[in-house]
């Protein structure tokens, strides 16, 4: 069942919260000056069309300047390679941070020999590089887990901050959700039985290393289509310029290769042509940096374009398990006299939500949280699953805590308790022997600011569909109090593939997170499925992104990210292509101002000579991709609001911008060019 619900305005309670920006330091330039170097070579250089036109003519400069080794002549060659450079070096930092995360994940891999079973029941000891899919290995307390794989037998608590950076232990275990573990990491306690599900070099570990290094970086189909479009801009203006000199030879002012070359390098989109690879690179980076590998940039690009976003409730929207929120006495008792019973009945209850009882006697009543020695004589009834009912026999008193149905109620407990299901929490009855004391409310908390992270959502233009097994009822309870969009209740795994199915065909990019099996085809289905590395083996292997944290609420994070990364190119190419037009006013007096003096008046920046107005515009333009590369490799400062919202700030900011920015930066370039000698 889905239902639309009411949700707030987006700007009720949003917040102007904004996406973090990656890291970035001068030093990075610097240590990764060797690698840009080695991408001079043409086979790298061909791969981007738009730097390419920049190296040959790079090198066609070169070799006038060899015969004519003017001061200008040479000085003009000088910065066309450093404009090739400077493209070179905003992809090697890029690819360097790939590559220093690489570093610290390859000195977490270790040669693990596997206790791998026979058939017949016994151990050998076999390299880990000889497991094979669908061994199966014994793994115990102090021991590395030599594959990745599935716990079949056992269950134990395992180190997984080499992989993760976390250094809280976590548990793993046969026949749930929970039962992956990854090669590498490290058993601390118990023993368990694991199942190989990778060839070895295939590993989890492996491909994330592949993955950040960007050796498997493929283009995303928006970064394709910017490329042919690219392309076509340096083509028409290749054309263009050459098309120059038969008109500058019919009106007696012939033009030099050399200024022909410039002004063509200062025309055509270098500086988003320079910058592309870097931005698609950095995209994967931020998300690496958050601790979610995604396994191709088309991914991070589908996230940024998310139309409908499915989350599931629990431990998504809400805590993973139900708490105490309320007390409720019934037929005269005393509210102190309820929490104090109620208190008791639970210091045998070691659930998560047993804990919950005792953390709200403390916080709302002051009781002690642990046992007292007196109490401790008493005999404690734990919780079990079949009794439903925990408590204590103290002082021949029989306190208990359980499910409505093992109490006789009265009509005022019996109406509380039907309220609050109606309400969706569920109802602990509280009792002290016959006596009936009370109610306890247990509820799905929803987690702090969600509310405000849907309406951030809702701003742009994101639908947000929470999907949970519970009842209508209390799944629209829930949905209310987050603020979601739509909820689809008592949802099973081919529910879950029919609303991704329905909201493709309605032309909608979806996006979702799972971590069990049953999760696995509709993680497949998703444009964008985001699999919690504590999940099965078949639930990351059908996603296109795995969670390290295995924190739901992290696909928000990525969705936001993917909107970071498609502003960042966005804005860029705005920019790019605006400041060409400062170049015109630069160039063109220059080349033709001799021939009709009537184009000086569009030298508006008083350039000295026609030589500094041509070399200040090249120094200009190699000089701007350097100091836009921490923005390309941060991404743009992104604060969720709609679609014209953030099309006005991009013609504001990157449009204008782009424009002003090259008049004010070539005059200043121009000032110190005339001082050269032969130049100015």
């Amino acid at each position: 069942m889905s239902t639309t619900v009411e949700t707030p305005p987006a700007a009720a309670d949003a917040p102007a919260r904004q996406v973090s920006a990656g890291v970035f330091s001068p030093g990075q330039l610097l240590e990764s000056f060797p690698d840009a170097l080695r991408k001079f070579h043409p086979r790298h250089q061909v791969r981007n069309p738009v730097m390419f036109v920049v190296w040959v003519g790079s090198l066609l400069v070169t070799a006038f300047a060899v015969g004519d080794p003017s001061t200008f002549t040479v000085t003009v060659a000088v910065w066309l390679w450093f404009t090739v450079l400077f493209a070179n070096l905003a992809e090697a930092v890029a690819e360097g941070r790939g590559k220093a995360q690489a570093d610290s994940l390859r000195r977490t891999k270790q040669d693990a020999v596997a206790r791998r079973l026979r058939a017949d029941g016994t151990e050998e000891r076999v390299p880990g590089t000889e497991l094979r899919v669908g061994d199966r290995v014994v793994v115990e307390a102090g021991e590395v887990v030599p594959g990745d794989g599935d716990v079949v037998e056992g269950i134990a608590s395992v180190d997984e901050s080499a992989i993760t950076g976390e250094s809280a232990p976590v548990v793993r275990e046969a026949g749930g959700d929970r039962c992956a573990v990854t090669g590498g990491t490290t058993v601390l306690s118990d023993r368990v039985v694991v199942r190989i599900s990778t060839k070895p070099g295939e590993s989890f570990v492996d491909r994330m290393i592949a993955l950040v290094e960007g050796a498997q970086r493929q283009k995303t189909p928006n970064e394709i289509a910017l490329t042919i479009l690219l392309s076509t801009l340096t083509v028409i203006f290749l054309l263009a310029v050459v098309a120059l000199q038969p008109f500058a030879i019919f009106s007696g002012g012939e033009q030099s290769v050399l200024v022909l070359t410039a002004l063509l390098v200062c025309l055509i989109p270098t500086t988003i042509g320079a910058l592309l690879s870097a931005i698609g690179i950095a995209g994967m980076d931020r998300l690496v940096q958050r601790n979610v590998l995604a396994t191709s940039g088309k991914a991070v690009e589908a996230a940024g374009d998310i139309d409908t976003l499915l989350l599931d409730k629990t431990g998504t929207i809400t805590f993973g398990n139900r708490r105490a929120t309320d007390f409720h006495p019934v037929d005269g008792a005393d509210l102190a006299e309820l929490a104090a019973a109620a208190r008791l009945s639970s210091l045998a209850d070691g659930t998560p939500e047993g804990r919950s009882v005792i953390d709200l006697c403390v916080e709302r009543h002051g009781l002690p949280a642990e046992a007292s020695e007196h109490e401790k004589t008493g005999e404690f009834v734990p919780f079990t699953a079949q009794t439903r009912m925990s408590g204590i026999d103290l002082d021949g008193r029989a306190v208990r805590k359980g499910a409505a149905s093992g109490f006789a109620l009265s009509a005022e407990a019996s109406a509380i308790v039907d309220d609050i299901g109606n309400e969706g929490g569920t109802p602990l009855v509280v009792a002290d022997g016959d006596r009936v004391l009370g109610v306890i409310r247990m509820s799905d908390v929803v987690k702090p600011g969600m509310a405000a992270r849907f309406a951030e959502l809702r701003a742009m233009g994101i639908r947000t569909v929470m999907v949970t097994g519970d009842n209508p009822l209390t799944a629209r309870a829930i949905a209310a109090e987050a603020g979601v969009d739509d909820f689809l209740a008592e949802a099973k795994p081919e529910d879950k593939l029919a609303l991704i199915r329905a909201e493709q065909e309605g032309g909608r990019l979806v996006a979702m997170t799972g971590d069990g099996t049953n999760d696995a085809p509709a993680l497949a289905r998703a444009d964008v499925g985001v699999a919690m590395n504590t999940g099965t083996s078949a639930a990351k292997e059908a996603g296109n992104m795995v969670d390290l944290d295995s924190d739901p609420t992290k696909l928000i994070e990525v969705v936001e990210i993917g909107k970071q990364l498609l502003i960042t190119r966005g804005a860029l190419t705005t920019f790019s292509v605006a400041n060409d037009l400062a170049k015109y006013f630069a160039i063109l007096p220059a080349m033709f101002a001799a021939i009709y003096p009537q184009l000086g008046g569009l030298n508006v920046m008083r350039l000295a000579t026609p030589e500094s107005a041509i070399l200040s515009a090249v120094v200009f333009n190699a000089l701007i991709i350097v100091v836009l590369i921490p923005l390309a490799l941060r991404g743009v400062r992104y604060r969720p609001s709609g679609a014209s919202a953030l099309l006005r700030r991009n013609l504001l900011v990157y449009g204008v911008g782009g424009i002003a920015t090259p008049f004010l930066g070539i005059w200043l370039v121009d000032l110190l060019v005339r001082l050269i000698p032969g130049i100015g």
